[in-house]
């Protein structure tokens, strides 16, 4: 007796699959045309050419092109700055929403040098910034090692404490801050100031560390002191270099917090020789008159360090900020 095997026909697309992807492909192509002949037809005004493009995208592709209209809103307030900064001082004021304003030039970068003491705040700014991470990054790497491999008395408790100073706003702190500040004679001197960075950066630091030391086997550092290594000896042999992505983000949020605030130093430091960055940009704004070319020069200026730091650590930008929250 023979049996028959049924051979299931293979499915046709359905209209509702095909049809549709053609038609918005068609949509797509006259939407990008439409905005090319606009483009012509307008002395080559290169909006609607963008603006046929985009649409084109968001019917073609949606998800695409609410993606390139996300990223083009959060560039766009850049993009803005770097215009100001680029106008002439006839124009500081216009509403013109051109990036490349008519008449660009770079005067407000040069004055930015040549009239203000900017070189000195970028020279302040960098000096307090990279001790108060560097100082951050090692106190935290050590802290959170006691803190994670350890078990004394008021551990917890001391955890909980670190924790709790860092749900107080900057505003509270600042009196208290200020006034030993002032009893260690330290007002007007980046010290005070790196001293004021460092007591809030350390207990943040501490919290991301011990919860990536959490992740490492102490095996591994029993193995190093199997093998002739003391307690501190397989702590910078073996748990350091495993940290490399924690630490470097450590010295990344201490390197932003300290960057680009303003509320602390104001306070701290007073004197022209020894202002900040932020300091010195809020000098250009005035009651009656507000220098916005050279403020905006200055904002463009600032952000290349923090731009270049980010790229150089974006490697260890993910896997330092989800390796320690594992543990607790």
């Amino acid at each position: 007796m023979s049996t028959q095997t049924a051979v299931t026909p293979a499915p046709t697309p359905t209209w509702s699959e095909g049809g549709f992807k053609r038609v918005r492909q068609l949509i797509a192509g006259v939407l990008a045309i439409g905005g090319l002949v606009l483009t012509l037809v307008n002395g080559f005004s290169i909006g609607y050419l963008i603006v046929g493009l985009w649409l084109a995208l968001l019917v073609w592709k949606p998800l695409h092109g609410i993606l390139v209209f996300y990223a083009t809103i959060s560039v766009y307030p850049v993009l803005r700055v770097i215009s100001i900064s680029l106008r002439p001082t006839d124009g500081l004021l216009s509403r013109s929403l051109d990036l490349i304003p008519p008449g660009a030039t770079l005067n407000s970068f040069v004055e930015l040098f040549e009239e203000e003491e900017f070189l000195r705040w970028i020279w302040n700014s960098a000096a307090i910034t990279i001790t108060v991470s560097t100082i951050g990054v090692v106190i935290a790497a050590t802290g959170a090692y006691a803190f994670s491999r350890w078990r004394f008395p008021g551990r917890r408790p001391l955890l909980i404490f670190l924790l709790t100073t860092q749900m107080l706003p900057a505003s509270m702190l600042l009196i208290p801050i200020y006034v030993i500040v002032a009893q260690l004679n330290l007002t007007n001197n980046v010290i005070g100031l790196v001293l004021a960075y460092t007591s809030t950066a350390v207990p943040f630091s501490i919290w991301i560390l011990k919860g990536y030391y959490d992740t490492i086997p102490p095996d591994l550092e029993e193995a190093g002191m199997v093998d002739g290594c003391t307690r501190m000896e397989a702590f910078y042999r073996i748990i350091l270099p495993l940290s490399t992505p924690a630490l470097s983000i450590v010295f990344l949020f201490n390197f932003l917090a300290s960057w680009s605030e303003f509320l602390v130093a104001k306070v701290i430091l007073q004197a022209n020789q020894v202002m900040t960055w932020p300091l010195g940009l809020n000098e250009l704004i005035g009651t009656f008159n507000t220098d916005w070319g050279k403020y905006a020069a200055g904002s463009v200026f600032v952000t290349i360090p923090v731009l270049l730091l980010f790229l150089w650590q974006s490697k260890y930008l993910i896997s330092g900020l989800t390796l320690g929250s594992v543990k607790g």
